[in-house]
């Protein structure tokens, strides 16, 4: 995976169980070995195969030759992309009930129609077969490389909690799909009442496989509870992107990572929640989360294969930090050999990107120290073009959601179009922040908030959110949000202003001959930002009135 030269953390002693054996290279091949071959899908991104889904749905309402089908049936060829993907149990049950729902449609469709349908059907239920088989030889191999050993799980009789929110809201989403199928008839917000009642049976289906993944999720994380439990020892760390990489425990260069898993980390017995300390350790975590961490050494409790759920005792990221006990919070995602090698050239990408990024920060933040500049008594950062693009973007798409709608609707959704945009806007079109020598006056809708220097906890910029926040709890905290492509910024060679931003203001903060020398009088600080919501608010009801009336 990489040329990581470092040695992995540690595990004491005390937390490997008896006999636990080493997932070595070789038994570690035997279980790559086993893995589906490379036509089978079973490593597709979510947006992939719920976009997939969603043009499946749009075809067969819009599609003419589609236009006999039944709303049900559409969903449910649509809901199958998602099965292949991430359900495959369900996908040998669901393939030949498909298959007839399909022949006894009536009318019934040309077999230009139902041919390739059936054809597409039978592909998916072969590769959810092959992609099942393929577990059972993983188990196998992995059962053969911990030799037997097993040991009871270490995390005490702690509640499950694997489950619960995917259960809860699986069960919301196909409710909520069944009464819009229900009632497409009564509520006339479209003008073809098929779409509701399509798009109706798509989110039962979904519900409901939302609903079985937590019930499966749930099942699986019980079982590890019965002792006894198979152990490995593995090599891991977390790979940027919010999941957790396995390795072979002789892979210290992290060149083959075996398979992906997100987990969850339990918290202390004693932790305490409020404190400061551990405050300030959630934002210095929050901060790592898009770089890999440091290998560690861990021992694997349960029987690793795609779909398990499995336990990870790990050596602590801090060189004298205990142990840390995480429990899956998503199934075992294997890796093949070519996922193993584009996700090292991703994350290579990634890492040069990153360095590029920090050079512009710290070029950013050495413009501040320009001696030529000379003192500044007050320093201000605000909206800027690429705000106002943003700003204008989202009006339009506002106004793109109010075209086409008639009645009383049109009112109702523009009025919740125009509330949010009143909450929203200001800030985007006229944000500012202003640095005297006591700190900075950052606007607000209602007042304008000041943190002193000292009280600063974070001055930072992810994604396309500029944020700031204090170490005081009434401090509530400042963000705002602003559009971003990166593959532009990298073309050419420009910092997106909320980095610049950020890393000015965080060169400020962390030296103290850097600040501003003046103190901002009040008409200095900013201004309050509610006259511009009722400005837009006005602008936006006379819209409403005299252009859709």
């Amino acid at each position: 995976m990489s040329t990581n030269l470092e040695v992995p953390a540690r595990l004491p002693a005390s937390a490997l169980p008896d006999g636990c054996r080493a997932w070595d290279g070789e038994q570690a091949r035997r279980w790559t070995r086993a893995l589906p071959p490379r036509w089978v899908p079973s490593r597709v991104r979510a947006r992939f195969h719920l976009t997939a889904s969603v043009l499946v749905l749009v075809a067969g309402c819009l599609l003419p030759p589609l236009a006999e089908i039944r709303p049900y049936v559409v969903a449910l060829v649509a809901c199958h992309v998602v099965w292949v993907a991430v359900r495959p149990e369900v996908v040998p049950v669901a393939v030949p009930v498909l298959a007839v729902v399909v022949l006894m449609q009536q009318p019934r469709p040309a077999w230009t129609v139902t041919g390739p349908v059936l054809a597409v059907l039978a592909l998916t239920c072969v590769a959810a077969v092959v992609r099942l088989r393929a577990r059972a030889g993983q188990r196998a191999a992995a059962l053969a490389a911990a030799g037997g050993v097993t040991a009871p799980r270490p995390d005490g009789d702690r509640p499950l909690e694997r489950g619960k929110f995917l259960i809860a809201a699986g069960l919301f989403l196909a409710a909520l799909g069944g009464v819009v199928a229900a009632t497409a008839d009564v509520w006339d917000l479209v003008d073809d009442p098929r779409l509701s009642r399509t798009a109706g049976w798509y989110a039962v289906g979904l519900g409901l496989t939302t609903f079985l993944s937590g019930r499966l999720g749930r099942r699986r994380s019980a079982a590890l509870r019965d002792s006894p439990i198979p152990v490995l020892r593995v090599l891991v760390r977390y790979d940027g992107t919010g999941d957790t990489e396995v390795f072979a425990a002789d892979d210290p260069q992290a060149r083959r990572p075996l398979f992906t898993v997100a987990l969850r980390e339990l918290p202390d017995d004693d932790e305490d929640d409020g404190d400061d300390e551990h405050d300030e350790e959630l934002e210095d975590l929050l901060h790592g989360l898009d770089s890999p961490g440091p290998l560690r050494e861990a021992v694997l409790y349960g029987v690793p294969c795609d779909g398990a759920e499995i336990l990870l005792v790990g050596a602590g990221e801090q060189p004298d930090g205990p142990p840390s006990v995480a429990w899956s919070t998503g199934p075992v995602r294997p890796l093949s050999e070519g996922a193993a090698r584009r996700r090292a050239a991703a994350l290579r990408r990634s890492a040069a990107r990153a360095a590029q990024d920090e050079e512009r920060r710290t070029a950013a933040a050495a413009a501040v120290a320009d001696p030529d500049s000379g003192p500044v008594p007050v320093r201000r950062w605000g909206a800027g073009w690429w705000d106002r693009l943003g700003a204008a973007g989202l009006v339009l798409l506002g106004w793109c959601g109010l075209l086409g709608q008639d009645g009383v609707w049109r009112y109702v959704l523009g009025a919740l179009i125009g509330l949010m945009g009143v909450l929203s806007l200001p800030r985007k079109l006229a944000w500012r922040i202003t640095a005297d020598s006591s700190g900075l006056w950052l606007s607000g809708l209602r007042r304008v908030q000041h943190v002193a220097w000292d009280h600063i906890r974070v001055v930072e910029c992810r994604e396309t959110v500029l944020r700031v926040d204090s170490r005081r709890a009434s401090f509530p905290g400042w963000t705002v949000h602003g559009p971003r492509l990166r593959w532009l910024e990298r073309r050419l060679g420009r910092l997106h202003p909320y980095e610049r931003t950020a890393a000015e203001i965080t060169a400020m903060w962390h030296d103290p001959a850097l600040r501003p020398a003046g103190t901002c009088g009040e008409g200095q600080r900013g201004r309050r930002l509610w006259p511009l919501s009722v400005f837009l608010a006005a602008a936006w009801a006379a819209v409403l009135v005299l252009l859709l009336s």
